[in-house]
């Protein structure tokens, strides 16, 4: 990235819409329940996400999530999302999502993508995964990942996926308590760990596992900033002030929305340009 180009970087958003792979409709009423639950209307293709961030000179990480295991629903291509970052490495890094009950063909994809797209990262939704982060089962992924010197995003916490749907869709929220993070950022201690959202109910979880563990991290997706817990605004402001990242979750959140609402939020004024980009240059490798 040409990070002196850009105000911000996005270390949290969706490929929702591929350009070239057909539209998955299987189970559409979870795709009906997100949009739902986020109050947003018909997503953007990859290339129109990359035309609005672009637009707005904010550099972005980009990911879909893989719940085929769980879901049954197809994933948006990693190739594509990979592709698309090297057309736009100015302002744009693509994490990939695998899930782990793939195992070892999981791992192989891994390398495959690292070693030939340019894969920045990987992206692990517990909840629409089915499985806790510390699972053994997941140990050879992330062994892949600390090798590599990347970085993972784990989501946590509630889940707008599934919010509102009978039985939730059949998803488990407990499977995103950040934890469960906690034995994976002991294990592997040179692996840096994003954990995504704020972490509701769960946020002080979140803070004590951020605090403690040096190669953890927390971004800010998935929420306005004027509904962010108190206690995550007192660490943002003081002993985690290096350690938060802004991101906002679009196309479910815009950046435009994120950041107004940042603006008001009781984020000291010294923070904000850590918070927005300085941070995200650090675990994204960048300075």
């Amino acid at each position: 990235m040409n990070i002196d180009d850009l105000i911000a970087i996005d270390i949290h958003t969706h490929a929702e819409v591929s350009c070239h792979a057909p539209d998955d409709d299987y189970r559409q009423e979870f795709e009906d329940a997100k949009r739902k639950y986020f109050k947003s209307g018909s997503p953007p293709s990859i290339q129109e996400t990359i035309a609005y961030y672009r637009e707005r000179k904010i550099g972005l990480v980009m990911f879909t999530v893989d719940w085929e295991f769980e879901v049954g629903r197809r994933r948006i291509p990693n190739e594509e999302i990979a592709q698309a970052a090297q057309d736009n490495a100015d302002m744009m890094m693509a994490f990939a999502s695998i899930d782990p009950h793939k195992g070892k063909m999981g791992v192989r994809e891994m390398r495959r993508l690292i070693e030939e797209y340019g894969i920045k990262g990987f992206k692990f939704h517990p909840t629409c995964q089915g499985f806790f982060p510390n699972d053994r089962m997941a140990y050879q992924m992330y062994e892949v990942i600390a090798e590599y010197g990347l970085p993972a995003i784990f989501h946590s916490g509630h889940s707008g996926v599934g919010s509102g749907m009978r039985g939730g869709g059949g998803l488990r929220l407990k499977y995103s308590n950040p934890i469960h993070l906690d034995d994976v950022a002991a294990d592997f201690p040179d692996m840096k760990i994003i954990v995504a959202h704020p972490s509701w109910p769960w946020q002080d979880e979140a803070l004590s596992v951020c605090l403690h563990k040096p190669n953890v991290y927390i971004d800010l997706s998935g929420w306005s900033p004027k509904y962010f817990p108190p206690q995550l605004v007192q660490y943002a402001n003081t002993l985690l002030k290096h350690k938060m990242l802004f991101g906002s979750d679009f196309p479910l959140i815009t950046p435009d929305r994120w950041m107004k609402d940042f603006a008001d939020a009781g984020f000291k004024p010294e923070v904000h340009s850590l918070i927005l980009k300085e941070n995200a240059c650090q675990v994204l490798g960048l300075s």
